[in-house]
């Protein structure tokens, strides 16, 4: 997939959140084409993409193959640290309590996702793992960055799904 590697400097705040959440949603998208959940996730440092993910749990036979998650490894790779310092990871729908828990662990700054998720969201639907008080590290948390288009795409693939 190709996509940009670097915010255009004259983009910032919301501008820049969009920027990089059209990314994730292009993830998203090819998520859906490998008959996966349309989920997918961009890790950025300052304004360069470090890694990216998609939702592959039924590819790969594994569970903890969320998009987020798949980002975290990768650019663990890229940086050469489980330490993810100064980043932003940027999804399409709100972290379950397994992802919320590895962005505490990899010790992200700023989470920025598009749709909330009722059933499962750990970053302030049910409850907000990436802002307690309980753990050594939190998260600044942005939410509903095009979140209409994200909540687009997954109820289209559920919908085909029935």
């Amino acid at each position: 997939m190709d996509l940009p590697d670097t915010c255009p400097a004259d983009l910032s705040g919301r501008q820049a959140d969009i920027f990089w959440m059209k990314q994730a949603l292009a993830l998203a998208d090819y998520a859906a084409q490998q008959g996966e959940v349309p989920v997918g996730a961009v890790l950025v440092q300052g304004r360069r993409r470090i890694a990216c993910g998609w939702n592959c749990v039924i590819a790969r036979h594994d569970p903890s193959a969320h998009a987020e998650v798949m980002a975290l490894r990768a650019a663990g790779q890229v940086l050469c640290n489980y330490r993810l310092l100064d980043t932003t990871l940027y999804v399409t729908l709100e972290p379950c309590p397994m992802c919320a828990g590895a962005l505490v662990h990899a010790r992200v700054s700023r989470l920025v996702f598009a749709a909330t998720d009722p059933r499962a969201g750990a970053c302030g639907s049910l409850f907000n793992l990436c802002r307690s008080p309980l753990l050594n590290h939190r998260l600044a948390i942005t939410s509903g960055v095009l979140a209409e288009a994200a909540q687009a795409r997954l109820k289209a693939f559920f919908q085909s799904r029935r």
